[in-house]
């Protein structure tokens, strides 16, 4: 099973030269850390920075520099920083190219539940609602299974939806998935892990062509 640094590591494959890229709160953070130097990318956060680097050596945080999750961060020559309304302006007229977020569950159709499960206080659906309602393309970075061993990749989604019919691709400890009108379909598997072992981890269908490959790094 893949660690959240290689979920993040293989994620980082997805960033093309030129892109614009918000991380969401949790392991999409690390993708940051992965990404080729020799790539031009902007890493935009909607606490309202452009510009992020990876994150900090221990020691040399700066406590006035965070993403959204409240994390302490580095910035990149020629970094900005704007307001709330700024940043939301420039996620909602679509000028981010991908979005990385994570995700409590998702569905065959490409739904989307990451911010709130019932019974549990939360402040607020935050930013995840405008960033699945403006991003074209939508990466998902999560766990397969919960922590009692239930599938996360649904058939339907059981928890409050942040989004409909807005996810692209999932990577997780096990699995790389496409979202397909016909449902997920099986593009990679983790080092080590069967194509039965993702399948009876997986709650939903899978659509398996031919042979799937390990994922590359």
């Amino acid at each position: 099973m893949l660690t959240k640094e290689q979920i993040a590591q293989r994620i980082s494959k997805e960033v093309k030269d030129g892109y614009y890229v918000n991380l969401g709160i949790g392991i999409p953070t690390l993708v940051a850390n992965f990404v080729s130097p020799e790539l031009a990318v902007e890493f935009q956060s909607e606490n309202g920075v452009l510009g992020m680097g990876p994150f900090p050596f221990e020691g040399e945080e700066d406590a006035d520099l965070i993403n959204a999750g409240k994390q302490t961060i580095t910035t990149l020559p020629g970094a900005s920083f704007f307001d709330s309304a700024f940043s939301f302006g420039m996620i909602r007229s679509k000028k981010v190219d991908l979005t990385i977020l994570g995700a409590m569950e998702v569905s065959e159709k490409g739904d989307i539940a990451n911010w709130k499960i019932p019974g549990k206080m939360v402040k607020g659906m935050g930013g995840a609602m405008d960033l699945v309602a403006s991003a074209e393309n939508i990466i998902v970075a999560m766990m397969h299974v919960n922590r009692a061993g239930e599938s996360k990749i649904l058939k339907n989604c059981t928890l409050p939806l942040t989004g409909v019919a807005c996810v692209k691709k999932i990577v997780t400890e096990m699995a790389v998935l496409e979202v397909t009108p016909a449902g997920f379909k099986l593009l990679e598997r983790a080092p080590g892990v069967s194509v039965q072992e993702i399948k009876k981890a997986t709650e939903a269908d899978l659509i398996i062509e031919g042979e799937i490959p390990e994922m590359q790094f």
